[in-house]
């Protein structure tokens, strides 16, 4: 169906509801239990529903099938489905007046026309797994536009491109390319439930990103919904768009519908393996000697490194911190071990620790939820794992400089005394510094040697002990600040963290919305906010930590 062209000023009808809803939103209330008959939900949805109709020359009928608003039986089940953190699933986290899950292209054009008018705040989810909730969470009136029906893949092996909605999930990207091709891939994320449009949209990583840059390093085009309601391409939406879209926040600038990709090649065979090291077992050098091989080993090999504090093995009754070095090798067992036995002798790693496998039975095993070793098929990667949410609070950071054998000692003592929070290390280096800082505008390039995650999950629901997780993970973070990037403390937008930063949007929103930024974006952040002024100058696609638009003395 087509979409009509963006409307003139307001028409009767929206000035006739206008007051209505002013006043019904009015009431919206912050931390209502979840869900229960609304006056100004259900207000909103029959003005919504009817400026869709309208926008879509659709019926009423059919568009009912794809909007909910709180008095729907279904809207528990269609809000909480994407909800991947279970901190953020309680009576009380805010909840939208609206869900809209669009079905084609007009529909989200639709979407943003009619919310724009209104107006209410627009929040868009792919996957549901950003870590802070802001694809379904506000503090203001808002409706969620979920894309999870946007999600078939295209194939191409000639071209060796892919077309990829955003409502698509990783495996689904990856199960599809393989139905395809047993000797291509795609450089993205090890968890198959992400969804293609929040990991793309921030950078996205997986373990080919030393063979091959992140995974919008390898996006040729895409296609995304702007603030006016059109359609837009690489060509239509111009450069500066694009490049904004590749690593800055696509929902900043309006609602990616699309990315097209470049496939890359894999081998018919890679290796996989893991191997632990406990403190006691010397895994104290183990990582000193990790830090100056991972970042600058052949560029085929991807080493994270996981660090957690458990009770020792070796040692009985004692707390010990684990190392364990999980990997990925593009080609052979006994290539990768005579490399390691030359580089990284400390590992110890022998043909036996090796699993020879083609790369897509490489995506399970790293797959948590499959079990690989009981003949788990490619077909579990479609399985999207509804409802499924641990408790859980991530950070990030960037370390540029080795961590001395005295500082690592120090850090495992911080860890075993807090208790709970690990890290995960990701090693750079290969082609990840041979891409310029400005790129893209994720700029963690040359002279990072890996990137941190700070992770602590959690079982009890109550209150208390989210606060209590929630502040180890800080008091960490605190100690980490010797020994991580500086001037600014850098940041991975995808690890998304609200305790670096939070936009009010306010009359100091640029300077909120640099605080934050410059830690994910560098030197890249005054950029995005350039762009962000050209093409919403409204703001009016925004969340707690978005591109803020410039100031309005300032020229764009």
């Amino acid at each position: 169906m087509a979409i009509k062209s963006p409307p003139p000023p307001p028409s009767s009808f929206f000035v006739q509801t206008f007051l209505l809803l002013t006043l019904s939103l009015s009431a919206y209330s912050f931390a209502f239990a979840a869900p229960s008959p609304s006056p100004s939900s259900s207000s909103l949805y029959a003005t919504f529903l009817q400026c869709l109709t309208q926008q879509t020359n659709s019926s009423s009928t059919q568009l009912s099938t794809i909007v909910f608003d709180r008095t729907n039986a279904s809207f528990s089940t269609v809000l909480q489905n994407y909800i991947r953190n279970a901190r953020l699933n309680t009576s009380s986290t805010p909840k939208p007046l609206i869900i809209v899950t669009p079905l084609q292209e007009s529909h989200v054009q639709a979407t943003v026309l009619c919310a724009n008018t209104i107006p209410i705040q627009i929040k868009i989810r792919s996957g549901g797994h950003d870590y802070e909730g802001i694809s379904y969470i506000s503090d203001e009136p808002f409706i969620i536009l979920d894309m999870f029906n946007l999600r078939t893949v295209t194939v191409d092996i000639a071209s060796e491109t892919a077309v990829v909605q955003a409502g698509a999930t990783l495996g689904e990207l990856y199960y599809n390319i393989w139905k395809k091709s047993k000797i291509h891939g795609f450089p993205a994320g090890v968890c198959p439930t992400v969804g293609v449009g929040g990991h793309l949209s921030g950078g996205g990583y997986g373990n080919m990103l030393r063979k091959y840059g992140l995974s919008v390093d390898n996006v040729i085009d895409a296609q995304i919904v702007d603030v006016k309601g059109r359609l837009l391409d690489r060509k239509s939406m111009g450069e500066d768009l694009f490049w904004a879209i590749r690593g800055g926040g696509g929902a900043s600038f309006g609602v990616v519908l699309s990315y097209t990709i470049k496939l890359v090649t894999v081998p018919e065979v890679v290796t996989v393996f893991q191997v632990e090291r406990y403190y006691e077992e010397n895994s104290t050098d183990l990582v000193v000697q990790w830090q100056q091989v991972a970042p600058t080993t052949d560029d085929r090999l991807f080493m994270r490194l996981l660090l957690q504090p458990v009770t020792s093995k070796v040692v009985k009754g004692t707390k010990s911190v684990r190392a364990t070095v999980i990997a990925l090798f593009l080609g052979g067992a006994d290539e990768v071990v005579s490399i390691l036995s030359k580089e990284f002798p400390l590992l110890g790693l022998k043909k036996e620790n090796c699993t020879e496998m083609s790369w897509i039975e490489s995506v399970i095993w790293y797959n948590d939820d499959a079990d690989y070793n009981s003949g788990a098929k490619p077909e579990i990667l479609l399985e999207r794992n509804l409802n499924s949410a641990s408790f859980l609070k991530r950070k990030s950071d960037y370390v540029q400089t080795p961590i001395s054998r005295d500082g690592l000692e120090w850090i495992f003592k911080r860890m075993v005394e807090l208790g709970k929070v690990g890290f995960v290390f990701n090693p750079y280096g290969g082609k990840m510094a041979e891409i310029p800082a400005d790129a893209t505008p994720f700029p963690h390039r040359a002279g990072n040697l890996f990137k941190m995650q700070y992770s602590v999950n959690w079982d009890d629901p109550s209150p208390g002990a989210a606060q209590n997780f929630t502040n180890q993970a800080k008091r960490l973070y605190s100690y980490m600040t010797p020994f991580v990037s500086k001037n600014p403390r850098s940041a991975y937008l995808n690890y998304r963290d609200l305790d670096i930063g939070i936009n009010s949007f306010d009359a100091h929103s640029y300077q909120e919305g640099e605080v934050y930024g410059s830690k994910y974006f560098n030197d890249n952040f005054q950029r995005l906010a350039k762009i962000k002024t050209a093409v919403d100058p409204q703001n009016f696609f925004r969340n707690e930590q978005s591109i803020p638009t410039l100031p309005s003395n300032t020229k764009a």
